[in-house]
């Protein structure tokens, strides 16, 4: 019998989507072997896996109103002297500031604004007013195509996706490991400490910018 349950869930496993794992990290804030070992359980039902996920006691969106009161300010300095970074990294007790995770994640998130160049640390920090002017820019470059205006639409939706991950830290893959996002690395960190993880401000400084 317990082969047999053992046999049921390696076939479910494999039935398990990555697009579905990711959409449940994204919705819980939970790790990602945690939300395909709740899905594998759930039988592949996310609303099902969230429930899975809160009875263990899991689900992080509890934190999110705690207050981010302790934390970290990260430096970085590139050994050409010519990029530099500031980064405040906020959570909810000193014990995690000063965990080796929280600091590695610092640390990594500190050298990866000075490589990759973010503008914003979530889409939500993108003005009403540039994102239209984006849009507009987009239409302006898809003038004379004769395309149908539901596809224009698309194209210019998937525009912005990419514009989102060009500029805002949460959306770009990690520069050390492109397989992961940002926001991703940050979930699983939210899912190791159990606490409210918070990307507060950064700064990014290069000889001859503004």
């Amino acid at each position: 019998m317990t082969l047999m349950l053992q046999t049921e869930k390696e076939l479910i496993a494999m039935t398990i989507r990555i697009e579905d794992v990711k959409k449940l990290r994204e919705k819980t804030g939970i790790g990602i072997m945690d939300c395909k070992t709740a899905l594998i359980e759930a039988e592949g039902d996310i609303d099902k896996a969230t429930k899975v996920l809160r009875e263990k006691g899991l689900e992080l969106s509890g934190h999110k109103g705690r207050d981010a009161n302790e934390g970290r300010i990260e430096v970085y300095l590139h050994h050409s002297g010519k990029v530099g970074v500031l980064l405040e990294v906020d959570c909810n007790t000193d014990f995690a500031a000063n965990s080796a995770d929280f600091r590695q994640f610092a640390r990594g998130l500190a050298m990866h604004i000075a490589a990759a160049r973010p503008r914003y640390i979530a889409a939500e920090d993108v003005t009403d007013a540039e994102l239209e002017e984006e849009k507009e820019i987009y239409r302006k470059q898809l003038e004379g195509q004769d395309k149908p205006q539901r596809i224009v639409e698309r194209i210019i939706e998937g525009r912005v996706k990419k514009f989102y991950t060009e500029t805002c830290l949460l959306k770009q893959p990690f520069v050390r490991d492109p397989s992961q996002t940002i926001e991703e690395l940050l979930a699983e960190l939210r899912s190791r400490t159990g606490e409210n993880i918070v990307v507060k401000r950064f700064v990014r400084y290069q000889i001859g910018e503004e």
